[in-house]
């Protein structure tokens, strides 16, 4: 049970600090973030995608305190967009982004958040390419799903997120599906109470796979957001079943994580997207990754006893 406590370390300023002195951290870190700077960034997008692989770009951050610093996120989101023009990759490159980052925990954070993600998901359509809208801890959620819609009505191809660990996923899922949505599932990585969320693995995996038939059965374009062999294959068995072709969904891994499998499921034909992140505000991110998964915290433990 140490995803818990890994999600508790990530909230702390100390631990922060710890973490990011420690001289084994950067190479770690670059394992999932290959890049802080959008020049460091464009030949990570190149050789990715010269690989037959697609992404989905992360600007990572999310201890927003001020307006300042929401309109600083947006205008990042901004420069990457002026930065993928030129390549020419449509979807094969889009982008994803929490909320959070553009202000929704602020007062009046919902029309914050709102107004600032507008012209990122204006300016990607422009290119023609989209943004997905990442699902954060429950309490955000229902305003997400606002701004989803909101947005939907000029952009329809704007995507979003949901969690199969909790409770409300299922009835979302469904009405997601009805509308012809783009949905990432993923597993979750937040610290929820028992009250909203299965506590058990064997309780969400049962349920993603719930949530997935409801999503390849539907009438949107499911995302399947997961390194796991045995949800992959029954995430092939459902489309199969229900009669998609390989272009009607696709597989989203991380960065740094399954990198053979990432290329193997695009060998195949399958659409293949890395979740790539980048940036200097990097610990929230990288410590979720940490939580999600035992075999990368024993990477990091043993990076620290083998470099210190």
């Amino acid at each position: 049970m140490l995803g818990p406590v890994i999600l508790a370390a990530s909230r702390s300023d100390r631990m922060r600090r710890l973490v990011s002195a420690a001289p084994v951290t950067k190479p770690v870190v670059d394992r999932f973030i290959p890049g802080e700077t959008v020049d460091e960034i464009v030949p990570i997008i190149r050789d990715l995608t010269d690989q037959g692989l697609e992404l989905t770009m992360d600007v990572v951050g999310e201890d927003i305190t001020n307006p300042a610093q929401a309109e600083a996120a947006r205008d990042a989101y901004l420069e990457l967009i002026d930065r993928l023009k030129p390549l020419d990759l449509g979807t094969r490159a889009e982008m994803s982004v929490k909320l959070s980052m553009f202000g929704q925990a602020l007062d009046g954070g919902h029309e914050l958040a709102l107004k600032n993600v507008r012209p990122v998901v204006e300016a990607a359509a422009e290119i023609g390419t989209t943004v997905t809208l990442d699902a954060e801890d429950h309490t955000t959620l229902d305003s997400m799903f606002a701004i989803h819609d909101e947005l939907r009505k000029d952009v329809p191809q704007t995507g979003c997120v949901i969690q199969a660990y909790l409770f409300r996923t299922e009835g979302d899922a469904r009405r997601l599906a009805d509308s012809g949505s783009r949905v990432r599932l993923v597993k979750g990585a937040y610290k929820e109470p028992a009250e909203v969320a299965y506590q058990q693995r064997h309780e969400i995996d049962k349920a993603y796979v719930r949530i997935l038939r409801t999503l390849m059965e539907g009438e949107g374009y499911p995302m399947i957001g997961s390194h796991d062999p045995r949800l992959i294959s029954i995430a092939q068995e459902l489309a199969r079943t229900a009669g998609r072709k390989l272009d009607e969904y696709e597989f989203q891994m991380l960065y740094g994580i399954r990198g053979d499998e990432h290329l193997r499921l695009a060998a195949e034909g399958h659409r293949m997207r890395v979740y790539t992140a980048y940036g200097t505000d990097w610990y929230g991110y990288f410590m979720r990754r940490l939580a999600e998964k035992p075999a990368n915290l024993r990477f990091f433990a043993r990076s620290m006893v083998t470099k210190g």
